[in-house]
């Protein structure tokens, strides 16, 4: 099953989104949106850069 993206508004009225694995689980949480169509760009956004984002080992 492939992942979701959830958009959804915080307790503090900012829109933000989920991306969650095939079985449920949450792999990451966006930053808090003024807008739902910002939101909806971020989304577009990561899943137009990342498909190619490589792996860096930060220290």
């Amino acid at each position: 099953m492939a992942g979701t993206f959830e958009l959804y508004k915080d307790s503090r009225g900012e829109y933000r989104f989920r991306l969650k694995a095939g079985n449920g689980q949450v792999i990451a949480i966006s930053e808090g949106y003024s807008s739902k169509a910002s939101a909806q760009n971020g989304i577009e956004s990561v899943k137009t850069n990342a498909p190619g984002a490589e792996t860096v080992e930060v220290d």
